[in-house]
């Protein structure tokens, strides 16, 4: 099916010609279903998946109509998670380089609050954050929505699985009556339609169901006799495929910080992310697995809302969800933009009503796979060909990842096909290499300058 071009649309000419500077000229399926109606000012509904565009969607419908000139706060964005609130904002900065003076400002949990009120006296047109934390600034007044005429709620049924509901009530108090709301969320239980009927004004229904290509992902299927027999064909499955990045998706905070500590006590490379750790910590594992410095990450789905992680080679359901369109969230994550991907599922008797509900929904027989020999236990453990160097400066020490990546590759003892991914925060940076050069880069780094400064580097081992 041919795809309609972003140029068909009535967008400002500066955002057209972003789009194709981006390589954006086709819309997605969700684009090209929801974009015309907010640009005509409607209430919109959408339901679909991480990674369907959605974000693009609400982002040139605000931005078409932002007026840069009243430096007021237009827009409000609620999203779940810290993650995913950086992640919106990154991708609305990019979609609005062309226009001059746009300020969007993030505000979110697990950050100082004084820097933030701060930040705030000095105006902003765009602000991204989660609901905890804008309710807080709303209760303080440090926070004025009288101007917002755009509100949006991303991932809405995640907010309120996380508990927020009470904070999106006390936040709606607070905004214009006479606003455009758009609600995004990737399932739509009974709180979801409830919340949509008391914020929104007729608002039209955009769903874009997830395809899964079987060309892209294959799924697996393996049947155990019980939970004690769980964690034994996790392991077994991951040794058969040894994949360089797997997220293992279970139900609780509780069980996917077990899983992660048995598995490495086993010998793998393995951390758990979920909501009881620190922002800090949750940052540093992140930022660990997306450079492929960790091999295994164990998350709630709570947690893993919001995860930009690229090129996933496996996920594995620790346990079958009784939502398939929660399995289908899941899986989706593996094979993006054409790759291959693989989805692993373990499941017991007990389960089967589950396996029926996933069935019926996709189309898919299960079929159990043979269960690989005990023997491959025994065997070498995997392990990422990346490592993770923290540096103590950041985007406050003025370092930029060309700063870093020249000191690492300056005199050519290090060839820049051995640097990874490099993330800049306030007062850190990761960098990921090669465990062939780290001690190398440990060296250069920790002996030479950036910026004319000296900083202090720490490998994690």
């Amino acid at each position: 099916m041919t795809q309609s071009l972003f140029s068909t649309l009535n967008l400002k000419p500066e955002l057209l010609e972003n789009l194709e500077s981006l390589g954006y000229l086709s819309m997605t399926p969700v684009q090209e279903q929801s974009l015309p109606l907010i640009l005509d000012g409607k209430d919109v509904i959408g339901q679909a998946k991480t990674g369907s565009g959605k974000t693009a969607a609400f982002g040139l419908g605000l931005l078409n109509k932002l007026n840069v000139k009243r430096f007021r706060i237009q827009t409000l964005i609620l999203c779940p998670t810290r993650e995913l609130a950086d992640q919106v904002a990154k991708e609305i900065r990019r979609l609005a380089r062309s226009i001059h003076n746009i300020k969007v400002l993030s505000l979110c949990g697990g950050k100082p609050f004084g820097p933030q009120v701060g930040s705030l006296e000095h105006g902003a047109h765009i602000i991204v954050g989660t609901p905890g934390r804008i309710e807080e600034h709303v209760r303080k007044g440090t926070l004025k929505l009288e101007e917002v005429n755009t509100y949006i709620l991303d991932e809405a049924d995640r907010m309120l699985e996380m508990g927020f509901q009470d904070s999106l009530e006390r936040i709606e108090e607070d905004l214009p009556k006479n606003r455009q709301t758009l609600l995004f969320s990737a399932t739509f239980p009974t709180k979801i339609k409830t919340i949509s009927q008391n914020i929104m004004i007729d608002p039209v229904s955009v769903k874009v169901i997830a395809k899964l290509e079987p060309s892209t992902i294959e799924q697996l299927f393996y049947k155990v006799s019980g939970n004690d027999e769980r964690m034994h064909m996790l392991q077994l499955v991951l040794m058969e495929h040894r994949p360089e990045s797997v997220v293992v998706f279970c139900t609780t905070k509780k069980e996917a910080q077990e899983i992660s500590d048995e598995l490495q006590r086993e010998g793998f490379s393995s951390m758990a992310i979920h909501g009881d750790l620190e922002q800090k910590d949750r940052d540093q594992i992140l930022v660990r697995f997306s450079g492929k410095c960790i091999s295994i990450l164990v998350a709630t789905d709570v947690a893993a809302r919001g995860l930009d992680i690229e090129s996933l080679d496996m996920v594995i359901n620790y346990h079958i969800s009784r939502d398939p369109e929660v399995h289908t969230h899941r899986i989706g994550r593996t094979g993006r933009a054409g790759n291959k991907g693989m989805a692993c599922s373990l499941y017991s008797d007990k389960e089967s009503y589950k396996v029926a509900i996933l069935e019926e929904s996709s189309g898919l027989k299960v079929t159990p796979q043979k269960v690989p020999n005990d023997d491959i236990l025994s065997d070498k453990k995997f392990f990422p060909k990346m490592a993770c160097i923290l540096i103590d400066g950041g985007k406050k020490q003025k370092l930029r990842a060309g700063d870093i990546l020249g000191a690492l590759t300056g005199d050519n003892v290090i060839q820049g096909n051995k640097v990874g991914k490099i993330s800049l925060f306030d007062n850190k940076s990761y960098v990921a290499v090669e465990y062939t050069v780290v001690k190398a880069a440990m060296k250069k780094l920790g002996n030479g300058k950036m910026k004319g400064k000296s900083f202090k580097v720490k490998w994690f081992k």
